[in-house]
């Protein structure tokens, strides 16, 4: 019995001792987008980044609005997104010091390999949201106010479009999910290429539109500003915003591949 007590005791200590260290061991929550989760660049990064600095990340991965919103509120020590005005009135409203240029990619617009619109090599996003709608063929949106619902909205009003009708499905889910219902009922969507090239169930679905500067993607990461809520913790945000922007984290950035190919192209200055 006082063999076992003991055994007890010393299992109880150990289990202490490690509750204790990883309490002690620094984090930062990081409010960032589904797409730098699930290309899997978070995966990537943020183990390189605690092993060389020693500070867990803890990330939040929704969509870009809901990011924001939370970052305003003081719920994440980090933003990481990729809408560029939300970005700036963030940091113009005192949330934020400084915005810094991360990575950029793009959107592409993909659609069923039929292609009903015939949008196929498109000149123009917008007039390619045109064809669709004219159409009448279906249209998978995210509709969850993220930077890629964002951009598509502003290319809706380039074509002066307001989507709705039957053909417009507004999942008001995650890049993954949203790609999930247009290959299951053969419908266009549009996605950050990151998300694209990672997912796996494209089935019959294709990139048919791309390249248009109106599809450039940039991300910036903000750390958010210790004046507005105290327990923001400051310190070890910058150290992880500077870690981003720094020649290692670029060229890790850049190193990163899904299938042979490049998801994000870093561009801090």
């Amino acid at each position: 019995m006082k063999r076992l007590n003991r055994l007890l005791a010393a299992t109880l200590a150990l289990a202490f001792t490690s509750l204790t260290a990883h309490a002690d061991k620094p984090f930062i929550s990081v409010a960032s987008t589904t797409s730098t989760a699930n290309s899997g660049l978070f995966d990537y990064l943020l183990k390189k980044f605690t092993d060389e600095k020693g500070i867990d990340v803890r990330v939040i991965a929704v969509g870009t609005g809901q990011a924001v919103r939370l970052a305003r509120k003081g719920d994440a020590d980090v933003l990481f997104v990729h809408h560029r005005p939300s970005e700036e009135k963030f940091v113009a409203d005192g949330f934020g010091k400084k915005r810094f240029d991360v990575m950029y990619n793009d959107f592409v617009l993909v659609g069923p390999k039929s292609d009903p619109a015939h949008i196929k090599g498109c000149s123009s996003p917008a007039e390619a949201l045109s064809k669709i709608k004219a159409s009448g063929a279906s249209f998978a949106s995210r509709g969850d106010d993220s930077g890629t619902h964002k951009r598509e909205v502003s290319l809706w009003k380039a074509a002066n479009i307001t989507p709705d009708g039957y053909w417009y499905r507004a999942t008001g889910s995650g890049m993954g999910a949203t790609l999930n219902v247009a290959s299951g009922i053969n419908a266009y969507a549009i996605s950050d290429r990151g998300t694209w090239i990672s997912f796996k169930n494209k089935k019959d679905l294709t990139i048919l539109c791309e390249g248009d500067k109106s599809l450039f993607n940039p991300y910036g990461v903000i750390a958010v500003n210790k004046d507005k809520f105290a327990h923001i913790k400051e310190k070890e945000a910058n150290t992880f915003v500077n870690w981003l922007v720094s020649a290692k984290g670029q060229k890790l950035i850049s190193d990163f591949r899904v299938n042979g190919q490049q998801l994000f192209k870093p561009n801090a200055q």
